[in-house]
């Protein structure tokens, strides 16, 4: 990851599309890294801490508080669900509903997706490689 971001020169300025977005060459890549970890660590965070509010609620030996446990652990484990497949979802539809020449789904791609070849630099028709 450090020599990806090593690579990118962040002198630059990119656009994509012809919207006339413009942004520095590091923001796409930080901006697709940062959903991918959203995407993975919240659900995991989510599950864990449920599993430890379950523990807890065994180690008591209390039935209200197995039960109370139980109910808090699914929550969780819907809402880690929900998370993942939230973003999914949006980046699916998006993909669906928008096509490669499209200049608002040229930009998503760049920045969601972290698919560079979206992305141009500034005054050429180049494509940029993260």
């Amino acid at each position: 990851m450090l020599q990806i971001l090593a690579s990118i020169d962040t002198s630059a300025t990119y656009t994509c599309g012809d919207i006339g977005l413009k942004f520095s060459g590091m923001l796409p890549y930080v901006v697709s890294m940062a959903i991918t970890i959203i995407k993975i660590v919240v659900p995991i965070l989510l599950i864990i801490f449920g599993m430890m509010d379950l523990a807890k609620a065994v180690m008591a030996q209390k039935e209200d508080e197995i039960k109370k446990g139980q109910q808090t652990f699914i929550k969780r484990i819907i809402a880690a669900v929900i998370v993942f497949f939230v973003i999914t979802i949006v980046q699916m539809i998006i993909s669906f509903v928008s096509n490669d020449n499209d200049d608002i789904g040229a930009c998503f791609k760049c920045f969601v997706n972290g698919d560079a070849s979206a992305c141009t630099p500034d005054g050429s028709g180049t494509k940029i490689d993260f």
